[in-house]
């Protein structure tokens, strides 16, 4: 005979409802009496069936997890700070990769809708996402990286702050002639960094000139060309501020090629601390974000929407949005200090 939810109730000494609660995903009930149910759950082999509650609850315990670049480290980061709070919470997470292509995007937006899903955490893209659909179907969003609107709860950075941080250090050092790289224009992520360095210099008394900024693709290849762009120019900068990692690894790229020395010739701050970082000659001086953090709290606050919406049957997306904006830090290492 098949095992049902009673059976479950019995072996973990709760009543059916509390045994729904937990199957539900809903996160009020007490976490030891959660781990109780699952573990009988798992030793009698019951399973319910998602398709049928999630027709019945008009959501299930899956959250959509859609990031805009996939081979980016930060992502990495930020996917298992999502992971670790949802499965606490008792939910599952489906990870999409846009790779900053609206169609992708939007097909991704669409099965996060079809498929019902508890809430979606959204890297927007660059030219801005639409999540009218979503709304609609009163499933709860929160970006994460990126700004998207006023009417949904956020996730990011003090990208200026960074930018500004790592520009007035690269002066502190010395460098007289610092460009900035950073990604494309109709991102806001981009246009705050370079925000933030046209800032340091401004404040250094130093005029700013966009002609020591360059925007390009968050890639490789984007950092090595406006790299070669900056350096060929009548008046090259004698540093850069890099606005992500994969931007950085173009960057050295470029340098390396034209037998240039990091820390002796030109000096390079980052933006995105990563695995590698420490151990490239010389050492990467970055701007370190959160990233974990990022992913974290966004998935804390996208919990708190989805249980309200399961108590509330109004549109959770009427309510007044809710914008975390986290810290970054400076660590230093050779790259950014200057050796004669």
């Amino acid at each position: 005979m098949p095992t049902t939810i009673k059976d479950v109730a019995a072996r973990a000494d709760v009543s059916v409802a509390t045994v729904s609660r937990v199957l539900n995903g809903v996160a009020s009930v007490d976490p030891a009496m959660a781990r109780r149910v699952r573990a009988a759950a798992k030793a009698l082999g019951y399973e319910g069936n998602p398709v049928a509650r999630s027709l019945r609850t008009q959501k299930s315990d899956l959250l959509a997890l859609i990031i805009s670049d996939i081979g980016n480290p930060f992502f990495t980061a930020v996917a298992r700070g999502v992971e670790d709070v949802a499965q606490t919470a008792g939910y599952s997470v489906l990870l999409c990769n846009s790779d900053e292509d609206s169609q992708k995007e939007s097909r991704y937006l669409d099965i996060a809708r079809r498929s019902m899903v508890a809430g979606v955490l959204l890297s927007p893209n660059a030219g801005g996402s639409d999540v009218t659909a979503l709304q609609r179907a009163n499933i709860p969003v929160v970006a994460i990286d990126r700004a998207l609107d006023e009417s949904i709860d956020s996730v990011f950075v003090d990208s200026s702050e960074g930018a500004r941080s790592a520009t007035e250090h690269l002066l502190e050092q010395g460098w007289r002639r610092p460009g900035c790289i950073t990604g494309p224009r109709e991102a806001d992520t981009a246009e705050r960094r370079a925000r933030g360095f046209r800032e340091a210099l401004t404040q250094s008394g130093t005029h700013p000139s966009d002609s020591l900024i360059r925007y390009a693709d968050y890639r490789v290849a984007g950092g090595r060309a406006a790299t070669a762009e900056l350096l060929d120019s009548p008046t090259p900068p004698d540093a850069f501020f890099v606005a992500n990692s994969e931007m950085v690894i173009g960057a050295i790229e470029e340098i390396r090629s034209r037998g240039m020395r990091i820390g002796h010739d030109i000096g390079l701050v980052g933006f995105d601390d990563t695995p590698w970082a420490p151990f490239v000659d010389p050492p990467l001086t970055v701007i370190d974000q959160p990233a974990y953090d990022i992913g974290a709290e966004a998935t804390r606050m996208l919990l708190q929407r989805v249980n309200r919406a399961s108590t509330d049957s109004s549109n959770q997306t009427s309510d007044l949005a809710r914008t975390v904006l986290l810290r970054t830090s400076l660590i230093v290492r050779g790259s950014s200090l200057r050796r004669l």
